[in-house]
């Protein structure tokens, strides 16, 4: 875990939630400055991802309800492209 780049999908969720991460810092072995970046930094462009094949990337995701609501919205988007699934009226 030292030796690795740690992007998180939400650090005030993985602060709260991860005991993948809590217990290193906890440990010593990590501190909060450790987690270089949010996934949506490197997305936008504000900060690097891996920038070489000697890099190790930790990725952490504790999950979003955003997250779950834009995959939901793709499959169900894609479900009505190809012309598949079943309407259900709730």
């Amino acid at each position: 875990m030292r030796k690795s780049k740690l992007v998180v999908d939400s650090k005030e969720g993985v602060l709260n939630e991860s005991g993948d991460i809590i217990i290193p810092m906890k440990e010593g072995v990590i501190d909060e400055g450790h987690i270089h970046a949010e996934l949506a930094e490197i997305v936008a462009g504000v900060k690097k991802g891996r920038e070489n094949n000697r890099e190790i990337t930790l990725f952490k995701s504790v999950g979003l309800a955003i997250e779950d609501a834009i995959t939901a919205k793709l499959a169900y988007e894609k479900a009505l492209e190809h012309g598949v699934g079943t309407n259900v009226e709730l």
